[in-house]
C-alpha cells in the first residue's frame, strides 16, 4: 500500500509540473484523477501531500491551483489569477469591483485587505493560504460596463473606472465609508468619460446617481458630471440622504442632484 502511494505522488507530481509547462495553473481535482489513472481516495491523498508541501493549494472545493515558488510565501496564486478560472469552473458571470477594480485604474490610494468580486448570487467568501476574497452580490451584473486586464495567468473582467465610482458609492459600507469613497473616487476622476459615467449609472439605482455626483461636485470634479446631472433631474423623484439612516437636524439640501447633506464629508487625500 506504501508503495501504491508513493508511486501516485511522483504521478502527481508530474501531473502538476506538466500543466504549468504549458501555461495552466489551475485543476480540478475530476482532471487529476483522471490524469493519475488511481481511485479518488488514492488522488486525495496524493493532492493533500503537494498541498502540505505548498505546491498547490485549494481555492475552492474540488478546485486546484499550482503554486509557482515565488508565491509559496502567500500560500496560492493571488486571487486575481485565479478568480477567472474558478468563476468559468462554476459557470457564473462576476467582475473585480470596488476597490480591487480601483486599483486597476491607478486608485491605489488604499490596497483593500480582500479581493472583491461582483456575483450574480451570494457566495461565501474564499479563504486560501494569505489570499482572501469578499463575493458581493450585484443586481443587473451583465449590464455593467466592465474591461479586461491581463495578470500573469491570462485575462481578468474588471469594472470600468465609471462603473467602479458607481458601485463605489452604492456600496459604501464594503470600502470602508463615504470619506474613503470620496477619496478614491478624487483618483479615479481624470479617467471618467461623460458619457460612459451615464451609461454605468443606468445599471444603479437612481439614488447611488444621485450621491455620485454630488460627491464628485463637492470634490470639484464637475466637468464629467454634465449628463449625469441631467439624468438625475429627469429621473429621481425624491431627495434622499447622502448617508443612509443618519440623522442630521438643519441638514441642507443640494438642489442639483437631490441630496440631503447630513454628513461631511472628508477625503483623505
Amino acid at each position: 500500500m506504501h508503495m501504491i502511494y508513493r508511486s501516485s505522488q511522483l504521478h502527481a507530481k508530474d501531473y502538476i509540473s506538466s500543466l504549468a509547462a504549458s501555461g495552466r495553473y489551475h485543476f480540478l481535482s475530476s482532471d487529476a484523477r483522471k490524469a493519475l489513472g488511481v481511485s479518488a481516495d488514492a488522488t486525495k491523498l496524493a493532492l493533500n501531500r503537494l498541498a502540505r508541501q505548498k505546491m498547490i493549494a485549494q481555492p475552492a472545493r474540488g478546485f486546484y491551483v499550482i503554486v509557482p515558488p515565488e508565491y509559496r510565501a502567500l500560500g496560492c496564486l493571488p486571487a486575481d489569477q485565479f478568480i477567472p478560472a474558478l468563476m468559468e469552473r462554476l459557470d457564473q458571470p462576476y467582475y473585480a469591483g470596488l476597490l480591487s477594480a480601483a486599483q486597476y485604474h491607478g486608485a491605489a490610494h488604499h490596497r483593500p485587505q480582500e479581493f472583491q468580486v461582483l456575483l450574480e448570487r451570494a457566495r461565501r467568501p474564499l479563504s486560501c493560504g494569505h489570499v482572501r476574497a469578499k463575493f458581493i452580490v450585484r443586481n443587473a451584473l451583465r449590464q455593467v460596463p466592465v474591461q479586461s486586464f491581463k495578470t500573469p495567468r491570462g485575462l481578468i473582467h474588471a469594472s470600468t473606472p465609471e462603473a467602479t465610482a458607481v458601485d463605489l458609492v452604492g456600496y459604501y459600507g464594503r470600502v470602508g465609508g463615504l470619506d474613503q469613497v470620496a477619496t478614491v473616487l478624487l483618483e479615479l476622476v481624470e479617467r471618467i468619460d461623460p458619457q460612459k459615467l451615464l451609461t454605468a449609472a443606468q445599471c444603479a439605482p437612481i439614488a447611488w446617481a444621485q450621491r455620485l455626483g454630488y460627491l464628485l461636485d463637492s470634490a470639484g470634479a464637475r466637468e464629467p458630471t454634465g449628463q449625469l446631472r441631467t439624468y438625475v433631474r429627469a429621473k429621481a423623484r425624491q431627495t434622499v440622504p447622502l448617508l443612509p439612516g443618519v440623522v442630521r437636524k438643519n441638514a441642507q439640501r443640494d438642489g442639483n442632484w437631490k441630496i440631503l447633506v447630513n454628513v461631511d464629508i472628508e477625503p483623505d487625500l
